[in-house]
């Protein structure tokens, strides 16, 4: 698993009290929304103001977010790719 990836899920975790899951709990390519973890369209706001704040990056079109958050897999490729503060 990559830095990124690591960081992410730490963050997802502490961000959406998933005070029952560990890290390696979580499957980068399950689906976020809607899946084992329980996140929904709350949790997705402070999602999407994590990686605003963290990372540089505004989602703001409902169709990329839904590209974005729907996996880990697809939110650190995404942040990898449009982030200017995220160095690998």
């Amino acid at each position: 698993m990559d830095e990124l990836t690591a960081q992410l899920k730490e963050k997802l975790i502490k961000i959406l009290n998933l005070s029952d899951v560990s890290p390696e709990d979580i499957d980068e390519n399950a689906q976020l929304v809607g899946g084992e973890l329980g996140i929904d369209s709350i949790d997705v706001l402070e999602m999407v103001v994590m990686v605003e704040k963290d990372y540089g990056i505004v989602i703001n079109n409902k169709e990329i977010g839904e590209r974005v958050f729907s996996t880990l897999s697809a939110l650190s490729t995404y942040i990898r790719d449009n982030s200017s503060t995220f160095s690998s």
